[in-house]
C-alpha cells in the first residue's frame, strides 16, 4: 500500500511539473516590443507615445486611402518608387515574403509609399503592384502630394533623418521598414534589403499579433 502511495505521489509530481513547464514556456507572454519616437510623460504617470499622423493618399486602384482604412491594423510601412533599379525591387521582394506569411491574417497589412509621386501614377503603381503579386486589399501602394509623403517619412514613420521640405529638389531614399501597431505607434525598424532582418520583422509581427489576443 505504501509503495502504491509513493508511486501515486511521484506520478502527481510529474503531472505538476509538466503543467509548470507548459505554462512557463508554452504559455509565456510574447516579448514586448519597444516604442520608437518622442514620448511625453503625463502627470498621472501615463506615457503618450509617438503616433503616425493622419494622411490622405491614392492607392494602385485609384482609391483614396486614409488612416480609417488602417483602423485596427498592424502594418509595415516603406518608401519606394516604381522606376527604381537599385534597392526598391529587393525591398518589394522581401515584402512579398511578408504578404505570403500573413496572407490569412486580415489584421496585418503592408503600405508602400512613393518617393516619386510625379511619375508614380495610379497606372504605374498598378503595374508595379502586379509585378510583385500584391493583393490590393492587403498591400497598398500610395501616391499623392509629395510634401505630405515626405512629411510622413520624416516626422511620422521616422525612416529617414535627412532634412527637406518635399520640394522639387528634395528626395528621400531609404531601405528602412517601419512596423506600426494598431494604435499607430512605431514598434520596430528593419533593413528591407536584408532577408535576416525581414525574418526578424515577421517574428515581431507575430508577437505583436499575439499581444492583442
Amino acid at each position: 500500500m505504501k509503495k502504491q502511495t509513493n508511486i501515486l505521489l511521484i506520478f502527481a509530481g510529474l503531472i505538476a511539473l509538466s503543467i509548470g513547464i507548459y505554462f512557463s514556456f508554452i504559455k509565456r507572454p510574447a516579448k514586448t516590443l519597444p516604442y520608437y519616437g518622442d514620448k511625453i510623460a503625463e502627470t498621472g504617470g501615463d506615457t503618450i507615445f509617438h503616433t503616425v499622423m493622419d494622411f490622405s493618399l491614392i492607392n494602385q486602384e485609384g482609391k483614396t486611402i486614409t488612416q480609417k482604412d488602417l483602423k485596427g491594423k498592424i502594418y509595415v510601412a516603406d518608401y519606394f518608387f516604381a522606376n527604381c533599379k537599385n534597392i526598391c525591387p529587393k525591398m518589394s521582394t522581401q515584402l512579398e515574403r511578408v504578404q505570403e506569411r500573413f496572407k490569412n491574417d486580415p489584421t496585418v497589412m503592408i503600405v508602400s509609399h512613393s518617393v516619386d509621386p510625379l511619375r508614380d501614377s495610379v497606372e504605374s503603381l498598378a503595374k508595379y503592384a502586379q509585378l510583385h503579386g500584391a493583393d490590393p486589399h492587403k498591400w497598398f501602394f500610395l501616391t499623392g502630394d509629395k510634401k505630405q509623403l515626405y512629411n510622413l517619412a520624416r516626422h511620422s514613420y521616422l525612416v529617414t533623418a535627412t532634412e527637406g521640405n518635399g520640394g522639387s529638389d528634395d528626395f528621400v531614399h531609404t531601405e528602412q521598414f517601419a512596423l506600426i501597431d494598431k494604435e499607430k505607434h512605431i514598434r520596430g525598424f528593419y533593413d528591407g534589403t536584408d532577408p535576416e532582418a525581414v525574418s526578424r520583422l515577421m517574428v515581431d509581427i507575430e508577437q505583436l499579433v499575439l499581444s492583442y489576443k
